[in-house]
């Protein structure tokens, strides 16, 4: 990645990690208005970052529900089996 997208996505790292600690949901429209002032460039590779980062980790908890809704209902079939047994 160039300068812009490697700043961007650092500040975007910090930045989730602050609105979750927080509970602001519009920090980082916050910031990104406040860096477009001076920097659309930056604004927009901001903003990619953050919806980048913050899709992943919601694909990431998705999966990890789903897998573990995968091993709980094949250990019901296993005590199912062992109790027809």
């Amino acid at each position: 990645m160039g300068i812009t997208e490697d700043l961007a996505d650092a500040l975007a790292v910090d930045v989730i990690k602050a609105m979750d600690v927080i509970g602001d949901e519009e920090l980082a429209n916050e910031l990104a208005t406040m860096m477009g002032a001076t920097s659309q460039t930056a604004e927009e590779a901001f903003l990619t970052a953050v919806r980048v980062r913050r899709a992943n980790i919601k694909a990431r908890a998705f999966l990890l529900a789903k897998l573990q809704k995968f091993k709980a209902d094949q250990e019901a079939t296993k005590t199912a089996t062992k109790a027809d047994e």
